[in-house]
């Protein structure tokens, strides 16, 4: 059971604040500004028939100014969200939904309202938002950054229809970027680990923010809480990898403590034959615990693509090990040890595929969660 004050509220990021790189530092301020739950988040390319109904939804009430900004959203999203009238090309956007106590009014206030007058960066709007009159004030150029319910009823509304269209125009975004026709694009996947998500911070935005340097698309986002079975497959090629790579220190340490026991040195054969017994021993319980830390808690899994999508991505990231990454690098500037370490990202394009299966990166969640709050079947 839900209490009376716990609601759903959604954010969407618009088409032109995904493509200028600004989706990081709204999740930042979400994350930051509302501390509530992210419990779903989906990849849009929508249709026209989508873009039209959620138009329609945009209530214009209030004095005149309210509604002339309400018939500006309303025009926004008919000219933004719609495929392109030319090409027929669908745009991205992303959304995000939130749960928690008052949700709907922590959000509107994170998000901001559209004021041409204001000259802070104290909301979303304020900071990538646009609301330019010229010297008549009429209207020279709107982008509100996202969008969102303002009320709770709205919300609901509005979820409902997104939900609705979640199969058909929301999911893995595999065709809606044009490239030239020499370029092969790749995608890749990459996990916000749970430690970013301990506490309510603007970790996982300032990594999506970071991986931004890379040029690559974001065509794929889901919340995921990855099971026992799942994550053992998932890291199952780490697995002879720890093997090798614990055998020798755990020899060596096998040994000094026998020599310390013992009160005699050993021969270094020995210290090789307890590398092959204590090694695979070692290995198998850092995985065990590489499989607890990933299981059960939340992660955001994204895909990336564009050209070598796999190695700008891991570029980006750094190296397994925080104190051995490069400056400027997502696990130096925000990685503990080799497992608490921000991200995950594929190593290849191969194993991207394997890992964005396990992880079933395309499936709804979004849907199922709405009917369920809000007890009803769409």
């Amino acid at each position: 059971m839900t209490s009376s004050t716990e609601q759903l509220a959604y954010v969407l990021i618009n088409p032109y604040t995904i493509h200028k790189s600004r989706t990081g530092g709204v999740i930042s301020r979400l994350f930051t500004r509302t501390a509530l739950e992210l419990v779903a988040a989906r990849m849009f390319a929508p249709s026209k028939e989508l873009a039209e109904e959620f138009a329609a939804t945009v209530a214009v009430h209030g004095d005149a100014q309210d509604q002339k900004i309400q018939g500006y959203i309303r025009q926004y999203i008919l000219e933004n969200y719609a495929p392109h009238p030319q090409t027929g090309r669908r745009r991205r956007v992303m959304l995000l939904l939130f749960r928690g106590e008052d949700a709907v009014k922590k959000v509107r206030q994170a998000v901001g309202t559209i004021d041409p007058k204001s000259i802070s960066g104290d909301s979303i709007r304020a900071t990538y938002g646009d609301y330019i009159l010229d010297a008549q004030g009429e209207l020279k150029y709107f982008e509100p950054a996202v969008l969102c319910a303002p009320t709770v009823a709205e919300a609901e509304v509005k979820l409902k229809i997104w939900a609705r269209y979640s199969d058909t125009d929301g999911g893995l975004l595999d065709k809606v970027i044009a490239y030239p026709p020499d370029v092969v694009p790749e995608q890749t996947l990459v996990l916000l680990k749970p430690d970013n998500f301990r506490f309510p911070s603007g970790r996982p935005g300032n990594i999506v923010d970071l991986f931004s340097r890379t040029g690559l698309y974001i065509v794929a986002i889901k919340v995921h809480r990855m099971s026992v079975p799942q994550a053992q497959e998932f890291y199952a090629p780490v697995r002879d990898v720890l093997r090798d790579k614990f055998r020798a220190p755990a020899g060596q340490r096998g040994r000094l403590a026998l020599e310390k026991e013992f009160g005699f040195a050993l021969p270094p054969e020995t210290e090789a034959r307890l590398g092959d017994v204590l090694g695979p021993l070692a290995a198998e319980q850092q995985f065990q615990n590489l499989v607890n830390f990933m299981t059960g808690e939340r992660i955001v899994a994204l895909v990336y693509q564009g050209p070598d999508a796999v190695s700008k991505i891991r570029h980006v990231l750094g190296p397994t090990d925080p104190s051995k990454a490069p400056p400027g690098t997502i696990r130096r500037e925000l990685g503990q040890d080799i497992m608490i370490n921000a991200a995950h990202a594929s190593d290849s394009p191969e194993n991207a595929r394997r890992e964005m299966a396990i992880i079933n990166v395309a499936e709804n969640n979004l849907k199922p969660l709405v009917e369920q709050f809000y007890q009803c079947r769409l």
